[in-house]
């Protein structure tokens, strides 16, 4: 049974309990690893905090951290929910508790809110969640470099305001993909630091009048530093969430210029790629129909995530300073994004590497005009002045005819065109990326082992 003092809000109407706890029930199951970590770091400090007697001493500290391992396992075994009348994460790890350890279960809360407890799980969460996502970032870096090399010197027709401008090749547009996905972990990583700060020991947002070691905890569970100001610890909460949605639309933005292009050039009137047929769907009503839905689904989802960062600084906007319930909506806008972003990344990385190439197509789409500019630079190279050039070739586009896309695409030697490649260069930003992120993966393990099992 709930005991009396977990209970905040008894005599709360049941309408008015059902809508502010909201989706907290559900949403707050994925962060009950992350609140049983927090919560052990917590203990940890409290034992060893100098008062006396000791609000929780260090065995009863070890008696709490084995306690909230068996949780962890129960929610992973499916066997820990939360309740309504619990509210939250929070008070079912501490219902929890003080079903097993009795009163040593009531202690657990000692120096903190909720506020400064959800704030901490959240951050706990975004850090391993961005930890994914930078793989999932580099994975299809990877694929769309290893679909590029491939076919590094197969001509394709570059295209400005998608009419045909000027010899490029698949390696220039693969790469070029890759780089603008690779570019954004510069987005992922600030709002990695962002986030990597504890606001633990930041209570209600004023601090409590007790000896807490902020620095402590902050190391127990890996954080870069302790949010130092309480006040702004506390109004941290949304801001950061803001921050994460940022950078995943500007992602989710790069990602859907590559469906889009995926998209037409997979179109018959192209034709310049075949998409796998594993990942098209079929008409209800035409049998011949393969469609790019999974891509059309990339684009929608952009528009999700573009609106739920829009969302998120919507609910920040107007809000007083401190703790305001306007912020849990914060939760599952958060979690929604980077769950649509890290999904989106793994579908293109499997589209990306079954896509094929049809050369002929690719070499069918170089009219004459395509080859104008290369022209009037070689005639620059002879001597001709540029405007003089620009028309010589304008009025003359029929004696274009005889012009070779392959050799159009040896003849770019300078750095990044289409026979000037370094393959070094994207194999080392995805290498350096990795092994980043395993290097972070490892040290957060450890202590979320050391923590809890």
């Amino acid at each position: 049974m709930k005991t009396e003092e977990t209970i905040t809000d008894r005599a709360v109407d049941p309408d008015i309990l059902s809508y502010t706890v909201g989706d907290d029930p559900v949403l707050d199951m994925e962060l009950t690893v992350w609140d049983c970590m927090g919560t052990a770091a917590h203990v940890t400090m409290l034992s060893e905090m100098p008062v006396d007697p000791p609000v929780v001493t260090r065995d009863e500290a070890a008696r709490v951290r084995a306690e909230l391992a068996k949780v962890v396992a129960a929610a992973r075994a499916g066997d820990f929910a939360i309740e309504e009348s619990d509210q939250d994460v929070h008070m079912a790890v501490e219902r929890r508790l003080t079903e097993t350890l009795g009163d040593l279960g009531k202690k657990i809360h000692t120096g903190r809110s909720r506020n400064d407890q959800v704030a901490v799980d959240v951050r706990l969460h975004i850090k391993d969640q961005l930890l994914g996502l930078a793989d999932e970032l580099t994975a299809l870096a990877g694929a769309l470099v290893a679909f590029g090399k491939a076919h590094d010197r197969v001509p394709l027709v570059g295209r400005t305001h998608l009419q045909p401008a000027m010899p490029s090749s698949v390696g220039v547009w693969a790469t070029g993909h890759a780089e603008m996905i690779l570019d954004q972990m510069e987005n992922i990583e600030a709002a990695y630091r962002l986030n990597d700060r504890c606001p633990l020991g930041s209570a209600a947002g004023y601090g409590v009048p007790l000896p807490l070691d902020r620095q402590r905890t902050s190391d127990l569970l890996g954080f870069a530093r302790p949010l130092h100001n309480v006040f702004g610890a506390s109004m941290a909460r949304g801001e950061d969430e803001a921050a994460l949605l940022s950078a995943l639309a500007q992602l989710m933005a790069v990602l859907s210029r590559l469906a889009e292009d995926m998209i037409l050039f997979s179109m018959p009137e192209f034709g310049y790629f075949k998409l796998p047929r594993a990942y098209c769907t079929g008409s209800s009503i035409m049998p011949q129909k393969y469609n790019p839905d999974v891509l059309e689904l990339v684009r929608s989802k952009t528009a999700q995530v573009l609106g739920l960062a829009t969302a998120s600084l919507a609910l920040l906007h107007a809000m007083p300073g401190g703790y305001n319930r306007d912020l849990q909506d914060c939760k599952g806008l958060y979690m929604k994004g980077i769950s649509v972003t890290r999904t989106t990344l793994r579908i293109l990385a499997k589209v990306v590497a079954g896509m094929a190439v049809d050369e002929v197509a690719l070499r069918r789409g170089f009219i004459p005009g395509v080859f104008a500019t290369d022209v009037a630079l070689r005639k620059v190279a002879a001597g001709v002045p540029w405007r003089e050039a620009y028309h010589q070739v304008r009025d003359n586009l029929e004696a274009l005819a005889a012009e070779d896309p392959d050799a159009a695409v040896a003849a770019k030697t300078h750095e990044g065109a289409t026979a000037g490649l370094d393959w070094n260069f994207y194999k080392n930003r995805i290498d350096g990326i990795s092994h980043g992120v395993g290097m972070r993966r490892k040290s957060f393990e450890a202590l979320r082992k050391e923590l809890i099992g």
